[in-house]
């Protein structure tokens, strides 16, 4: 370290609230003494102190729940530990439905929470009100009751978390403002405060409003947006119970909270504001906005419909004061890409819940280098630069805000920050009636309907979405035609210099090395063997090569690769994803369609599975990668965007004759689903190995590379458990999460489920102990009702993989 420093410590947290406590708390509890916390102003004074204090668990996910778990966990302990009462109130809550449609969600929520036993109960409106007996039973379609939850004094719990870690040797201290951060290269040394400079080893941006502010003095674009947020307080002139549970009302835009002789209600309205484009003056401390009555009318007057007893009592105090949103409205958390030793844990809209589990996995990353779980939804590595762009942040964190009480459809899409990065294609398939989606700020089709085909799209739970009959003709259309696939999203990296070619064994499973010109699927595993990428790698030359991932992957998997680098090493990582367009023609027509308009000879042969040439297309220079994800004859075209114009062109003209169209991605979800073909964050990721899944193919044991290690075990032990594939004979409202049974007894869960088209039957891929695997007969549930379903082999479509090699 070339700096000096007036002071200095291990691990440096910024910022005070219940978030940043929490992980000094967590860390000192661990045994990290070297711990110093930095407030600006007060403890609580960022948004803790106004939170409202809700504590609920169940998510869309299981690790998420599990999160929310672990922070229950660690309320029930507190304030043995502690010394400090924090009035945590363990009273249940009940979250009513108010429509049918969101009755499927809540059962939907309610099958998950079953398929890894997490106590919830389904209620009636009746049962609902002998829990609550101030709800108007009517309209009321059903309820659910998860016992464990409860509501907890934000205040207090920051400052018991503060308490014992100073117990535990952590420093804490309040009225430093961080000035600057000092880095040498990708690493932070040092920060500058308004009283001196304190020098560290590990930084952990934990500012809550002013993250974001902070993310850029160290050069960390972060999507840590800031909006208004609103509730009120009753007068006190209820008799209320001891034990009243907490009620939230979605349908009805209102959550509640017991308090002495009164209710705490809040909602999430739609139109909220964005505040200093989420990047706040350091001088805004315990602050308060002016109420807005007129966004508060949203969700109190429903609120009052559901609750006759608010006409009776009047609003005491309004609160409305900033709060963290992120740009999809989950929490950031993790080692932040661009350094190598800064942590991030911010974007915590309902924080006060979350934070005994965040402290947790946090100190685990910090300590570990792991959070103990696959925390992917909730990974700074999901975001990128674009999502970090002022405007785009305020107008993407309002619209989560407004929806964090909106029914949470399949398949659904943002609408704002919409357009933002388009395809050289874009006005092609826009003129050819596409229905886009966005993916990582990209414009992506999702399907073409047909001329006269009604464009709006109707969601469902239970039944099949308006767009169900649609895809199985783009569906059809690769399988028995032609089609084109715009893939130009996909994230492209260039990996090259002296030593290319042994570095990517090393992190890769499979073989690297070898002759040019060829596709090489790999995964890249942590030390204990779980799947941390799945790429596809293009061996372009000498120790060259190109590596490509999914859409929303490429930061994740570009930073995995980058922090495997040996320092000062001659290989370069690059992102050239907007350099190069690519599109897809597959389907048994494919071939011919190419060779009408190339000179090169295309047979298979010269061209076979996974090879990669460059071959001319009509006026355009191409590289074309014998690969697809949709198990048929096809060919990914990779040019540089100013020819990709040209290329559709002429493809689409040649493909006339044979019918060719375009198709979008819920196609190719359809197809991959019956190859069998796995998707990183729903079948794998870094809680489960290549073995379990089934990946042996991937894999040379006859190299050495990271993870292999952990691999040996597992296969001299055997897996625990194995991914498998089932189906359904006829349609099943499947989504994924769903519970798996056998003789009535809970046995996995599932992960990607659709419709297959070719073979007409619902698949399911699902994760079972292994000594069920062999089993063949299982039920799965879904909104309460059980389904049929049959083990089957990994892939139900072409199995010999005749037409894919064709």
């Amino acid at each position: 370290m070339s700096q000096s420093f007036d002071r200095y410590a291990r691990i440096v947290i910024i910022g005070g609230g219940a978030i940043g406590c929490s992980v000094a708390y967590h860390l000192s509890r661990r045994g990290e003494r070297d711990v110093l916390l930095l407030e600006k102003s007060q403890i609580t004074n960022g948004c803790t102190w106004h939170a409202a204090g809700l504590v609920g668990q169940l998510r869309g996910r299981k690790n998420l729940t599990r999160l929310m778990q672990n922070s229950v966990a660690v309320f029930d302990r507190l304030e043995a530990e502690s010394g400090q009462v924090i009035d945590w109130k363990k009273v249940g809550s009940i979250r009513l439905a108010s429509s049918h449609d969101r009755w499927s969600e809540i059962r939907r929520s309610m099958t998950l929470a079953k398929s890894f036993g997490f106590e919830c109960h389904s209620l009636t409106a009746k049962e609902a009100y002998d829990h609550f007996p101030f709800i108007d039973q009517e309209g009321v379609v059903g309820a659910a009751y998860i016992p464990s939850d409860g509501y907890v004094d934000p205040y207090a719990l920051t400052h018991a978390y503060a308490a014992t870690a100073r117990k535990n040797g952590a420093v804490i201290q309040e009225g430093i403002l961080v000035t600057g951060i000092i880095k040498e290269g990708r690493r932070v040394v040092g920060v500058t405060t308004n009283h001196g400079t304190v020098g560290c080893e590990i930084l952990v941006n934990c500012a809550g409003l002013w993250a974001k502010r902070v993310g850029d003095m160290a050069g960390v674009a972060l999507a840590a947006g800031v909006v208004e947020h609103q509730y009120f307080l009753t007068e006190k002139k209820l008799d209320l119970p001891k034990a009243l549970p907490t009620l939230r009302d979605p349908d009805k835009n209102f959550y509640l909270k017991p308090d002495v002789a009164a209710f705490a209600i809040g909602g999430w309205e739609k139109g909220t504001k964005g505040c200093w484009r989420s990047r706040p003056p350091f001088e805004f401390g315990r602050e308060l906005f002016p109420e807005n009555m007129e966004r508060l009318e949203l969700f109190a007057m429903p609120c009052a419909e559901r609750l006759p007893v608010l006409n009776e009592v009047g609003i005491q105090t309004i609160i409305n004061g900033p709060i963290p949103a992120s740009a999809d409205g989950e929490p950031i958390m993790g080692l932040a890409p661009e350094l190598d030793n800064m942590f991030v844990a911010c974007g915590f809209t309902a924080g006060i819940a979350a934070s005994g589990g965040a402290g947790e996995a946090m100190a685990n990353w910090i300590i570990d280098g792991d959070p103990g779980m696959d925390l992917w939804a909730f990974d700074v590595r999901r975001f990128g630069r674009p999502h970090s762009v002022g405007r785009f942040l305020e107008e993407r964190a309002i619209e989560a805000y407004g929806k964090y009480y909106s029914i949470h459809w399949p398949a659904e899409e943002n609408e704002a920050g919409r357009g933002l990065r388009r395809s050289p294609l874009h006005e092609h398939l826009k003129s050819a009636g596409a229905i886009f989606g966005a993916r990582f700020g990209w414009e992506r089709p999702l399907w073409f309907p047909a001329p006269g085909v009604d464009r709006t799209e109707v969601p469902s739970f239970e039944g099949k979405p308006s767009w169900f009959d649609h895809i199985g003709t783009e569906h059809r259309q690769i399988r028995e035609r032609v089609a084109l696939i715009d893939q130009t999203s996909f994230s492209k990296f260039t990996i090259e210099g002296p030593g290319a070619t042994d570095f990517l064994e090393k992190i890769c499973t499979a073989r690297i090395a070898g002759t040019l010109g060829r596709c090489i699927y790999t995964l890249m595993l942590n030390s204990k063997g779980g799947v941390e990428a799945e790429v596809t790698i293009l061996h372009i030359g000498v120790d060259k090569f190109v590596m490509i991932s999914g859409s929303a992957f490429g930061v994740r998997d570009s930073n995995w690769v980058r922090r495997q680098l040996p320092k000062d090493s001659p290989i370069t990582l690059n992102e050239v994803t907007s350099a190069w367009a690519v599109i897809n023609i597959c389907g048994p027509k494919s071939r011919e369609v190419l060779q009408a308009v190339s000179d090169d000879d295309l047979s298979n042969d010269a061209v076979p599975f996974l090879a990669v040439r460059d071959i001319e297309v009509g006026y355009v220079p191409v590289r074309a990668v014998r690969v697809g994800y949709v198990g048929e004859l096809g060919y990914e075209l990779h040019v540089p965007t100013e020819y990709a114009a040209m290329l559709y062109e002429t493809l689409k003209k040649a493909g006339e004759p044979f019918g060719i169209r375009d198709v979008g991605y819920r196609a190719i979800e359809t197809c991959r689903l019956e190859k069998g073909y796995v998707y990183w964050s729903a079948e794998i990721g870094p809680d489960y190995d290549p073995v379990s899944a089934g990946l042996d193919f991937a894999i040379d044991l006859n190299k050495d590379f990271l993870g292999k290690e952990a691999l040996k075990v597992i296969g001299a032990n055997g897996p625990s458990r194995k991914l498998c594939v089932f189906t359904l004979d006829d349609f099943a409202p499947l989504l994924s999460g769903e519970t798996i049974l056998r003789d009535g007894k809970v046995v996995g869960q599932t992960a990607s489920c659709g419709f297959g088209y070719s073979i007409g039957k619902m698949v399911a891929f699902g994760w079972l102990p292994v000594e069920m695997a062999d089993e063949d007969s299982f039920d799965i549930e879904a909104y309460g009702k059980s389904y049929k379903a049959t083990r089957r082999g990994r892939t139900q479509y072409d199995p010999a993989n005749e037409r894919l090699l064709a």
